[in-house]
């Protein structure tokens, strides 16, 4: 029965998001402005109600409710409890109606808290909420049922992708897909300001926090996804350029773009149709990431689906909102001005220029992305790796870079290059000198070389506008760019060291051996086998010592599951201060003399760990800017009810000397 409430609950849902839509738009015409007292309240309950619908598929599958045909081809009896909760969205129709439920709750946040933009705006805004909703909950309801029977039941479930039994599974796709949905909302923003022609600093002010939190989200699920493919893919890479992975830094570049021009058009009223397109765009890239991860065009462990009609149906999708959109941006174009100018050599003229940078990284992924499947379908076989993607984005990253060493130190509308000159003297000098440390260690490559010379510069200069401020009195929303600048200094300077720095080595080791990989001598101490709730494995055991001094044990293993049947290679890492160790125990093998040896893959990766702390930092930036903005928004909502209350009392004062003065 549960599974028939839970499909209940998602037409419910389905149906609240069309009266949303109609009320919505009926609140803009002259005549259905009555209708605007219902639009609030029905997208609240439409979020609580996808979110019962999900609550109800977690539990079927805590309870492996092998009678829904999701759980039986996704689940399995041993499954540890973790895994059965995660793998509710780890397939495809679960991680729809997650979601699903994401942009219900996210409308329904929307519509609960905000009150900074004219209530014709923000009907309009929500309306477009719920007609994003309404396309993906009949994706949901017609192409992708969570809530299926299966007749027979089986006696079992078939269970889950090894590799994405990891708790990442439990932290990455919900934080990506707050990431990716909360672009919604900011789409559905720039739409209710085009429809009502109310493109301007508010909508920005109104707006921003929206994307900064997407942004925040975006960036922590790209972090930790970064990194658990790192560890559980067991050869040592943190980012590979698959499309699936593009599919997710495409919209966080757009978002990052967009944050930064939404600023622009909050402080000085500048690039209005600029940030209304990167709205769009924002969300049309999370479209395409959708669509590139179930449309079935692409093998990988991140696509769900290989059903090519659902494909189909998300690419309609696709074309009707952003073709929608377009074409209600082609339509208000003459009333979307530019807004205020500016000079080259402003703040603004520094943020525009990284967002031309960012935009360019953001097309050339594209383009990196959809070339192969476009030669494909026409019969031709075409790879397209980091020999393209590095260089090519760099050429735009590395003045993007540049600009951002002194870009937050000018002023806005107008600033003198020589009145910062000064300034970068500290950051070119720390940038020659790690130049030049880099070279004395041998690196000779110019990316490496150019990111662990800017990386340090970039570090240094992130706190420069403190420069003659109170550490302890600046604003909130300043220490938040500080760090979230200088976080990206220490992912580059760690991404950098990983190309620069990184030793390898493949053996054959018998147990007792002793290996050396950099500073690191390990020995094979013992092979043995374990057993896990739904794995077996043999497991080494390593004796590992830097340079010489204490030892430290690391247990990399080869694991069996047998639901499904597959092996999969668990590595072992040891992390230092200065980099880390990386571990992984391969298959048994037997020399010319019959002895029995073990392949064992080494890496030592100095400084690797800086791009995930980096990245971190790049979050925690935005997570205190964000805190700043919330603050000040309370501030100005008690300041204006005070406000209210006291000219309320001194009307009321007003009124009772005049009624008393007619009685006398």
């Amino acid at each position: 029965m549960l599974p028939e409430i839970g499909l209940g609950l998602l037409w419910l849902a389905a149906a609240l998001a069309g009266l949303q839509l109609l009320a919505g738009g009926l609140s803009l015409t002259a005549n259905g402005k009555g209708m605007a007292g219902i639009v609030r309240p029905v997208a609240m309950v439409q979020g609580v109600l996808a979110a019962a619908a999900l609550g109800i598929l977690i539990w079927l599958f805590v309870e492996t409710d092998l009678s829904v045909k999701l759980v039986a081809e996704n689940s399995h009896s041993a499954k540890p409890l973790m895994f059965k909760i995660a793998g509710t969205w780890g397939n495809h129709e679960g991680s729809m109606l997650l979601w699903v439920t994401v942009m219900g709750l996210g409308g329904a946040f929307v519509a609960a808290v905000e009150r900074r933009l004219p209530e014709p705006t923000m009907m309009a805004t929500l309306a477009g909420q719920a007609f994003v909703s309404l396309g993906f909950y009949a994706f949901l309801l017609f192409a992708s049922n969570p809530f299926a029977r299966l007749y027979p039941v089986p006696e079992d479930g078939n269970g889950l992708n090894p590799l994405l039994q990891d708790p990442g599974l439990a932290f990455h796709p919900p934080t990506l897909y707050l990431g990716y949905v909360g672009l919604s909302i900011a789409f559905s923003f720039a739409i209710g300001a085009l429809i009502t022609r109310q493109v301007g600093p508010d909508f920005a002010r109104a707006m921003r926090p929206w994307v900064l939190g997407a942004w925040i989200f975006l960036t922590v699920g790209i972090t930790a996804g970064s990194y658990w493919a790192y560890y559980v893919l067991g050869w040592g890479g943190w980012w590979f350029w698959d499309p699936v992975e593009n599919a997710s830094l495409m919209p966080w570049l757009a978002a990052t773009a967009l944050l930064h021009s939404a600023s622009v058009l909050a402080a000085r009223n500048a690039l209005r149709a600029w940030t209304v397109m990167l709205g769009v765009v924002a969300f049309s890239m999370s479209m395409v990431g959708t669509f590139l991860v179930r449309s079935g065009i692409l093998t990988s462990v991140h696509a769900f689906a290989v059903d090519p009609r659902r494909g189909g149906f998300i690419l309609a999708l696709l074309a009707i909102y952003i073709g929608g959109a377009l074409l209600l941006f082609a339509l208000r174009a003459a009333t979307v001005t530019e807004g205020e100018r500016f000079a080259i050599t402003s703040r603004e003229g520094a943020l525009v220029f990284n967002n031309v940078m960012l935009s360019s990284i953001l097309g050339i992924t594209l383009i990196g992305t959809l070339y192969p499947l476009f030669t494909e379908a026409m019969g031709t076989k075409v790879s397209v790796g980091p020999p393209y993607f590095t260089p090519v984005s760099a050429m735009f990253a590395v003045p993007m870079f540049v600009v951002l060493l002194f870009g937050p130190m000018l002023r806005w509308r107008r600033d003198k290059f020589s009145r910062i000159s000064p300034l970068l003297a500290l950051p070119l000098v720390v940038a020659i000198a790690a130049g030049g440390w880099a070279l004395a260690m041998g690196v000779r490559h110019v990316l490496p070389l150019l990111g662990l010379a800017l990386g340090p510069a970039l570090v240094v200069a992130s706190f420069l506008p403190l420069r003659g401020r109170s550490v302890l009195r600046a604003p909130l929303s300043l220490w938040g760019m500080v760090i979230a600048h200088a976080g990206i200094g220490v992912a580059l300077f760690g991404m950098a060291s990983d190309s620069a720095f990184t030793v390898e080595r493949l053996v054959a080791a018998k147990v007792g051996e002793v290996n050396q990989v950099g500073p690191w001598s390990i020995k094979l101490a013992e092979v043995a086998p374990i057993a896990g709730p739904n794995w077996t494995a043999m497991e080494g055991v390593l004796k590992a010592r830097y340079d010489g001094g204490a030892e430290a044990t690391l247990r990399p293993q080869s694991r069996t599951f047998w639901a499904p049947l597959q092996t999969n290679a668990v590595s072992a890492l040891k992390t230092r201060w200065n980099g880390q160790l990386y571990t992984v125990l391969g298959d048994e093998t037997l020399s010319d003399k019959g002895e029995s040896r073990w392949q064992l893959r080494l890496w030592w990766k100095p400084y690797v760990p800086l791009i995930w702390i980096g990245g971190l930092l790049v979050a925690l930036g935005g997570g205190l800017a964000l805190l700043s903005r919330v603050a000040q928004d309370l501030k100005r909502r008690i300041a204006r009810r005070k406000g209210d209350h006291r000219r309320d009392e001194v009307t009321a004062l007003v009124q009772g000397d005049t009624v008393r003065g007619d009685a006398a």
